[in-house]
């Protein structure tokens, strides 16, 4: 690792435990403070010595009961392996289900439990002309039962001629019970912008295809980044920027949302229909305006609960300088409630010596816990490492409490998340990419963490 190390001073830190205070580097939130207590070590697993994921396929990772998570990642031999954990017992169950297909992390699988109990993981190389991948066990949660990959291309001649570029990454699959349990996917596919795909056979065939959002005039190089989250019932969340912070001097926030075959803002106002699509990206919700002095933005998660959408985003005043910052649509006012939950440091990739950052904008990531929005979990650099720690908030936002979860670390810990679908019984569990070696998104050794919470 060549991240130049700052000198740590012993002595300080001691009188600092002594006096029961506890060392948190660059915490701008004035309102936050930091527990005494964390989480112990032994209570940190390893899900898998060698996986790894982006942060824009999802869910990558559910709970299929009160006991057992499903998930998977990229091996370091670009394998997709999946796997299951039951909370209970720690036992887990590897399969893999794509050998050597490509080492790159943007090809995590994503995955849904169908209307018949089954699960379905959908996949995408990265940006290439091969299609999107899709599998489904046969025997309900068993990983062993993943049947062979289907890859498909979704796109028609219309899309294309319309919006002429075809590049498949990311895939998310959402299942509606409001809408006869029909799967819905999302990915960057047609014309370099947010897609949907609509099944009404468990994927079996796609009858619809949409590009979701695109500006006027189609621009093939410009790419809006966007999340998802569906709790299963009618809406599927959407939360997404201008394009790449990288390309774009003032990369936004929006939402929306979809319901009963049409998008809609924060507010309940309708965008358009399916058969409208696509809408302009300022035609969603504007969660956060980029400006030069308060830095351009990128995504990091969206949930709802009781109606009310809550957002994690980053800003970059400086590409060495992320903050990051929670977001809920109050409905009473009409806006978006934004508070900033602290200073995180700069990217993780390892950058080489001589070299310039290919990838400063690659934050260490935050996730919400999706029973409970008030919960934050968030990597951010401690004395050089990135660390996860627990941000909770009783009001609103206002101030919080914050637990570390890792402390210490030889290695950085990144891209936090908790599980979607969680049963209100169940344990929260945490997992996070432990990076002994992270310098691309095609050159890394990391590891699969985990944590349960009672």
């Amino acid at each position: 690792m060549n991240r130049t190390k700052k000198l740590r001073f012993p002595v300080l830190q001691i009188i600092l435990f002594a006096l029961g205070a506890s060392f948190s580097a660059c915490n701008s939130n004035k309102n936050a403070k930091e527990e005494t207590k964390s989480v112990a070590k032994d209570t940190i697993s390893t899900l898998t010595d060698d996986g790894a994921w982006c942060w824009f396929s999802d869910p990558r990772a559910i709970y299929y009961s009160e006991d057992k998570i499903v998930t998977g990642w990229v091996k370091k031999d670009g394998s997709i392996e999946t796997a299951s954990l039951n909370i209970e017992t720690g036992e887990k169950e590897f399969e893999n289900i794509n050998p050597k297909m490509e080492v790159d992390d943007h090809d995590n699988p994503g995955f849904a439990v169908l209307s018949n109990g089954n699960i379905i993981t959908m996949y995408a190389w990265h940006s290439t002309k091969k299609g999107v991948i899709s599998n489904t066990t046969t025997n309900g949660s068993d990983v062993h039962s993943f049947d062979e990959n289907v890859v498909f291309k979704p796109v028609t001649d219309e899309l294309l001629e319309n919006f002429p570029r075809e590049t498949y990454t990311y895939a998310n699959p959402y299942v509606l019970k409001a809408e006869d349990s029909n799967l819905f996917s999302f990915g960057r596919w047609i014309g370099y912008k947010p897609n949907l795909i609509i099944s009404g056979d468990n994927g079996k065939t796609w009858d619809q295809q949409y590009v979701v959002v695109s500006n006027e005039p189609f621009d093939p190089n410009n790419r809006p980044y966007a999340k998802y989250y569906s709790n299963g019932d009618s809406k599927i969340h959407m939360i997404y920027t201008n394009g790449h912070p990288r390309n774009e001097e003032f990369n936004s926030v929006y939402y929306c949302y979809y319901e009963n075959g049409a998008f809609w803002k924060a507010d309940g106002t309708k965008i358009c229909t399916l058969s409208e699509l696509p809408f302009d990206v300022e035609d969603g919700s504007l969660v956060y305006q980029a400006s030069t002095e308060t830095g351009r933005a990128w995504i990091a998660d969206v949930v709802e609960k009781n109606g009310v959408p809550y957002i994690l985003y980053s800003r970059h005043p400086e590409e060495t300088d992320h903050r990051y910052h929670y977001a809920w649509y109050n409905s009473g006012s009409q806006n978006w409630e934004d508070v900033e939950l602290c200073k995180a440091g700069k990217w993780f990739p390892q950058t080489q010596e001589g070299e310039v950052e290919r990838e400063p904008h690659y934050m260490g990531n935050m996730t919400f816990n999706p029973q409970n929005p008030n919960d934050v979990y968030l990597s951010r650099e401690v004395n050089d490492i990135f660390e996860i720690e627990k941000y909770s908030t009783n009001d609103q936002g206002k101030t919080w409490d914050i637990t570390p979860i890792t402390k210490n670390s030889e290695y950085d810990n990144v891209r936090p998340y908790v599980p979607r679908y969680l049963p209100e019984s169940a344990k929260t569990v945490v997992l996070w990419m432990e990076n002994k070696k992270y310098i691309h998104y095609t050159n890394y050794d990391t590891s699969i963490k985990y944590t349960i919470e009672d």
